[in-house]
Order: structure tokens, then sequence, then C-alpha cells
């Protein structure tokens, strides 16, 4: 009995042998399993640091703007409010580049046919974008110019600065102007404003009627219109076959475009479809000059990193205060004191109000950038003089628009 209690039957053993094999099967599988998975998070790792660096290395750093601001530091304004952010988008008019010669020949000169003041509010509870007219008459600093040498102060257009000392005469001029510190700035090109038109598959606006304009290279009918990024700087650029033929006019026209440009953007179809996604960072990267500490994707992410969680109807738009200059009707001067409030407000990151101008009101003085303290005004703050507290007066309403505003209401 004990001698048969030891002897295992050959069924017992092929069982064994079975068992084992489908062990080391599995720990085969289980090897070229991780394997295999190591491959490919090792590949998605090398694609993702190919394309990182292709779009990293897309964004020119403006270095000779970062060393002419640094000349001028003292004479800076200092920011008031930390986290809040002030960002100066400049759109320039260069013919040099690439497909930016189909615009007419390069003079040598670059102009800011747009400049937009960007308030980003400290935990970016709001966005203020306010346009400055390229014809505001302006105290422009003495600047460097392109071949070295330098200008003296002169009291001209607004857009001089920029054709004379480029990004940074511009920024200090804006900053002696408003009292604003600028943080960051970014130039954008023709071709690049395309191109970031082009990766969102177009931009829709509304037209009250056709548009047939040779210079604008626009030919587009009545009613509800997708631009394509051709048609939409033409679009934006457009004056004399638009509207009333203003600058005015065209600033409008701008914001309410941009108003339209941040909701496509927004849109799940663009943020979470990675075959769009990348074209539209390759296009938006491809087309910037920024200041050294944007000139990367991780300074630009940790710029708009929280501008996703902005509601659009806090996305706001709107123009400096501003009227005809006296001294000439075809250029502009500030209203005051509304501008000077406008600037405060922002200097100390308060909140801006805006209520959206009726249809077909006139351009004039309340029309481009009134201030009141109507029923959109925003709740008077309340400020801590020791023990007691006493309420502000009411927050001024400058005349705008919002991006959560429908362009074809």
């Amino acid at each position: 009995m004990g001698d048969r209690s030891g002897v295992v039957g050959p069924g017992a053993g092929a069982s064994a042998h079975g068992a084992g094999l489908r062990r080391r099967r599995r720990r085969r599988w289980a090897r070229f399993g991780a394997g295999a998975v190591g491959v490919v998070v090792v590949g998605a790792g090398v694609v993702g640091w190919v394309v990182y660096t292709l779009l990293d290395g897309n964004i020119t750093p403006d270095e000779a703007a970062a060393a002419e601001l640094a000349r001028y530091e003292s004479e800076r304004p200092t920011s008031l409010v930390r986290d809040a952010r002030n960002i100066l988008l400049i759109g320039s008019d260069s013919r040099s580049g690439d497909g930016n010669d189909a615009y007419g020949r390069d003079s040598g000169t670059e102009r800011s046919d747009t400049t937009i003041l960007l308030h980003l509010a400290a935990g970016r509870r709001s966005a203020t974008a306010v346009s400055i007219p390229r014809d505001l008459m302006v105290d422009v600093p003495d600047c460097r110019r392109r071949n070295g040498t330098r200008t003296e102060p002169v009291f001209a257009m607004f857009n001089q600065a920029f054709q004379t000392g480029g990004s940074a005469c511009t920024i200090r001029t804006v900053e002696k102007l408003t009292g604003i510190r600028i943080d960051h700035h970014v130039v954008v090109d023709f071709s690049g404003f395309k191109e970031m038109v082009e990766a969102i598959d177009g931009v829709q606006v509304c037209l009250k009627e056709p548009i047939h304009d040779k210079a604008a290279r626009l030919w587009l009918p009545a009613g509800r219109v997708t631009l394509d990024g051709e048609q939409a700087l033409g679009y934006v650029r457009a004056r004399k076959s638009l509207g009333d033929g203003s600058d005015t006019d065209r600033m409008e026209r701008q914001q309410r475009f941009l108003g339209a440009l941040v909701n496509k953007v927004r849109s799940n179809d663009v943020l979470l479809n990675p075959a769009k996604l990348y074209p539209v960072l390759d296009a938006a990267t491809s087309s910037l000059t920024t200041d050294p500490d944007l000139a990367s994707l991780r300074g630009l992410y940790a710029l708009v990193r929280g501008l996703r969680d902005i509601p659009t109807e806090r996305v706001q738009f709107l123009t400096v205060p501003r009227e005809s200059y006296a001294n000439n009707a075809n250029r502009d001067q500030l209203v005051e004191p509304e501008a000077e409030k406008l600037f405060e407000r922002l200097r100390r990151d308060a909140p801006v109000s805006i209520a959206q101008k009726a249809a077909g009101k006139a351009v004039g003085k309340a029309a481009q950038g009134s201030v009141g303290s109507g029923r959109n005004s925003t709740p008077a703050e309340s400020y801590d003089y020791g023990a007691h507290r006493s309420p502000s007066p009411p927050a001024p309403t400058f005349s705008g628009n919002t991006a959560a505003e429908d362009v074809c209401a």
C-alpha cells in the first residue's frame, strides 16, 4: 500500500507537463506583449517628440525687441496685479516671407495694420481685447530703427511706431499711452493669418449684401458665408467696399470676426480632433514672432491653458474711446476721461463691462467707446478702507461685443 501510494500514473505526468508548457507559452506571450507595448510607447514618444520639436521650432523669438525693451526697463510701467497678463497682438502688413509677396511689392517697411491689446484677467475669469486705431495720434518715443540708428520722439499716427522701430517701439508707445505693462507680444503676418483660418476649415460670417471688391479679392454672396483663408484676409482688411469705408467700421468687423474665430477654435470639432488640432497648432506656431518667453510650445501653453474655461460672454472686444482729431478729420484722438477710465480698469484688473451698440447707430464719440452706467454695468466693487467698506461708483460700460454674440443675428 505504501509503495503504490508514492507512484504517479502516466496520465498525471502528462497533465503536469502540459500545464508547464502552457505556463511557458503564457510567459513568452506576456514578454512579447510587453515588448510590443514598449515599442508602441517608445514609437509614440518618438513621434510626440518629433511633433513637439517641429512645432516648437516654428516660433520665431523676437530677441531684438527683448534687448530694446530691457534698455528702457526703468521707464516701463510695473504690473499691479499678479497673474493678470497683457499681450499686444500686432498684425503686420509685411510683404516679405512665403506667400506675402502676392499682396504687393516689399517696400522695405512694415506697418501694423491691426494692433490689439489683449488683457487676460487674473484667474482667467475674462479676456478683453482692445483695438488701437492705426490713425490714432500719439506720442511715439525715440526708437531704434532696423538699421541701428535712432529716431527722435514725435507726435504722429500710432502705426508709425511699428513702421519705424518694430514691435519694441510699438510696445513702448502703447505703454506710454495707457500706463499698462505689456507682458508679452505676438506678431502675425498675412500668410500666417490665412493659414490659421484654413486650418480650422474657415470661419462663418453674415453679409447683408454681396461683396465685389477686386482690391480685397472678395466676390461673395449675401447671407451666411464660410470664409476661407484668402477671403478672411480680404474681409478683415477691406475698407472701401464694406460698411462706411472708415477704419472704425473695419475694426468692428475685425472684432466680430475674431469672436467667430474664438468660437470655432474652441469647438469640440477642433480641440478634440487630433487630425484638425495639429494643423491648427502648426499654422498658429509657424506664423508667430513672439517675445522669447512665449517662443515655445511650453510658453504658449502656460499662457493659454486657462483660456478654454473662459465663457464666451466674457471674451470681449472693444475699441479705445476716441474721436476725430481736432486738426485733421482723417486722424483720431482719445476721448478723455473715458479712455483713461478704461486704461485704469485694465491696470487694476477691474471688470470691464461691454454693451452692444444698437444696429445702425451713427459712428461718433458715443459709438466709438462710450462710457455709461446702464443695466449692463458690472456690479459695483467694494474697497476696504481700514475697518470700513464703501462701494465704488457704478462700473463704466463700454460699447463693444462679445464672442458669445451671433455674428449672423
